[in-house]
């Protein structure tokens, strides 16, 4: 049985996540998670992070709708960076778009290349 706390996890106790669409593999957004995100992750099949900001945990699309559905966990080779492979319902950023990277630098300029969604 898979240990949340045989992560590598900061001095605050946290851990970066990557979250990626599992069916066409496009990134959406990057959070951090504590040891209970963690198992709460893999217990209840929602994406549970820990903000920050609030200290508290927040399950992706609890208040928005934009839920993001587990489909499977991985551990990077150091066990100190998650992906999570989800299904992502609705738009994963704040900004309504489908991704947290909206903007690339080009030519060393800033591009929106994602418009927020209707």
């Amino acid at each position: 049985m898979f240990d949340p706390l045989s992560l590598k996890y900061d001095d605050k106790g946290l851990i970066p996540v990557i979250a990626q669409d599992a069916d066409s593999a496009e990134v959406l957004m990057m959070a951090w998670m504590n040891a209970d995100a963690v198992a709460k992750t893999l217990d209840s099949g929602r994406v549970t992070y820990w903000s920050r900001s609030r200290q508290s945990f927040w399950i992706k699309g609890e208040s928005s709708g934009h839920v993001q559905e587990l489909v499977e966990m991985r551990v990077d080779c150091d066990s100190d960076c998650l992906l999570v492979l989800v299904r992502q319902t609705g738009p994963a950023c704040h900004t309504n778009r489908r991704s947290c990277f909206y903007t690339a630098i080009r030519d060393g300029a800033e591009v929106e290349i994602l418009q927020p969604m209707s």
